[in-house]
This record gives C-alpha cells, sequence and structure tokens, in this order.
C-alpha cells in the first residue's frame, strides 16, 4: 500500500476518546505529511530504516497491546495514578500511548541527531489541534506533557518515568519483523547488519504465565540474536518494566530450538 494511502489506525476497544483522536490524526494533515517527509529523510536521505507512517502504526498497535497486558494483570499507568484528580482515566492513558507512538519519530524529517528532542518541539502545536475539544484546558496540558515525556524518553539513555515512556520505548525495537529492522544497514552489502536484519521471522505478543508480558521472537537463523542483543535489550532493561516481561528467542534449524543460553 502506498503511504499516502495508509490509514493509523488502531484496536478502539470501546474507547469512544480514542475513536475521536484516531479521527483526528488520520484527518491532521501536517502530522500526516511530516511523518512522510520524516521517513523520507530517514530512508532516502540518511540512509536509515523506516520511520514513517507504517513504523509508527507498527509501534502504536505493539504498545497498545502491551498496555492493555499490562492493565489486565494490575499493572496501573502512570497518568492515572498521578492525575485521577483531574479526571483522567485508562482510556487516556490508551490516548498517551497512541499519540506518543504515531509522534515519535516525526522530528526525523529534520535530522537524525536528537530527533527525540527535535520531535518534541514539531509535537506541539499538532497536539494543541488533536486535543482541543476532547479534554479541558488543564488535561490537555497534563496529555501533552505525559505525550511529550514518551517521545523525549523513546532513545534516550535516560530511564522512562512513566509506564507509557516505558512501553513506547519497549514497542518501538519490535518493529523488526521480516527485514524491519531498527538497525540501520546498507542495502545490498552482507554484513552483520544485513545478515540480521533479515533473520527475524515473527514478533508474537501474548500474555505471560509468570509475568503479564511474554514476547516470543522467532529467528530464521542465529544471526538475528544481533537485533535484540543490541537494541531490543537495552530498551527492555531502562523502561522500567523489564521485571513484568519475559522474552523468548527461538531458532528454525529444522525444528523450534529456544535460545536458552541468552537471557535479556
Amino acid at each position: 500500500m502506498n503511504e499516502r494511502e495508509i490509514e493509523l489506525n488502531v484496536p478502539i476497544k470501546d474507547n469512544k476518546k480514542l475513536e475521536e483522536i484516531v479521527q483526528k490524526v488520520n484527518a491532521n494533515k501536517v502530522l500526516i505529511t511530516r511523518l512522510r517527509a520524516a521517513n523520507i529523510s530517514s530512508m532516502a536521505r540518511i540512509g536509515f530504516a523506516d520511520h514513517g507512517p507504517v513504523h509508527v502504526k507498527i509501534v502504536a498497535n505493539i504498545a497498545l497491546r502491551i498496555l492493555r497486558l499490562l492493565r489486565k494483570k494490575g499493572v496501573e499507568s502512570t497518568v492515572v495514578r498521578d492525575y485521577k484528580d483531574y479526571g483522567l482515566t485508562e482510556d487516556d492513558a490508551d490516548i498517551v500511548i497512541y499519540l506518543g507512538c504515531i509522534l515519535h519519530d516525526i522530528g526525523m524529517v529534520l535530522n537524525r541527531e536528537k530527533h527525540d528532542e527535535l520531535g518534541m518541539v514539531l509535537a506541539m502545536p499538532i497536539l494543541a489541534d488533536l486535543l482541543k475539544d476532547t479534554y479541558n484546558e488543564e488535561q490537555a496540558v497534563i496529555m501533552t506533557s505525559e505525550v511529550l515525556h514518551a517521545i523525549l524518553m523513546h532513545d534516550k539513555s535516560a530511564k522512562p518515568l512513566t509506564v507509557e515512556a516505558g512501553i513506547l520505548r519497549i514497542a518501538d525495537g519490535l518493529d523488526m519483523e521480516k527485514g524491519r529492522a531498527r538497525i540501520p544497514f546498507d542495502a545490498g552489502k552482507i554484513n552483520i547488519h544485513s545478515v540480521s536484519a533479515l533473520a527475524v521471522e515473527k514478533v508474537e505478543i501474548k500474555e505471560g504465565s509468570d509475568k503479564p508480558v511474554e514476547i516470543t521472537i522467532n529467528l530464521d537463523n542465529p544471526a538475528g540474536i544481533f537485533q535484540i542483543d543490541d537494541l531490543l535489550k537495552e530498551k527492555i532493561n531502562i523502561s522500567g518494566l523489564k521485571e513484568h516481561i519475559t522474552v523468548n528467542v527461538l531458532v528454525e534449524s529444522g525444528k523450534n530450538e529456544i535460545f536458552k543460553n541468552y537471557k535479556l
């Protein structure tokens, strides 16, 4: 599908406010055009991985899946914990996650370096437009702050201060199926970057038995462990959510064989 035809939809789950925000996102030409331009900058100019509409939609769906699994096991969203008195609920946590994911790479339109900080600047007027009429003035200020924190923390070495920001950080690293690597590589060049990028067959996220979230990553060869160890491991370790997540790595070698000596 052409990027201009992509709608940034996610499972609503009876969240009427989220449904309203998703409709606003899909109708916001400034946002959609900036995402396409960010992807041109990332791929055509910088030679990096996809950071456009496809990427942010994948990340948003993964992040909401993780959020809802954590919620099912009693993990409270930070925006709810801290701002109940302002009338914010778990429905609003969905929106923090969704908007953080959609906007997290918008700064790539300007540059890869400090794109998280640049993205905050570009996101503010867009958030003002998206949140008006859905939230009162105080709530809009809070929601904007929570989304901006998630954007800032998705690629930093500092630990996120909210559950929502930690989830975005992890979800960003899980867009790695079938060559969708988060680590850049030169097309046509054979090295550990290119080989490992093509090794990830499938990423599955489900309810865990011991922990709320179980992530299973299927590789068609062991080289894919580089994608996990060089990026995803750091994202999970610093997310603040490591205790809630199990990661299994399976390698296809005639039969499924678990990578038992690999631990996140």
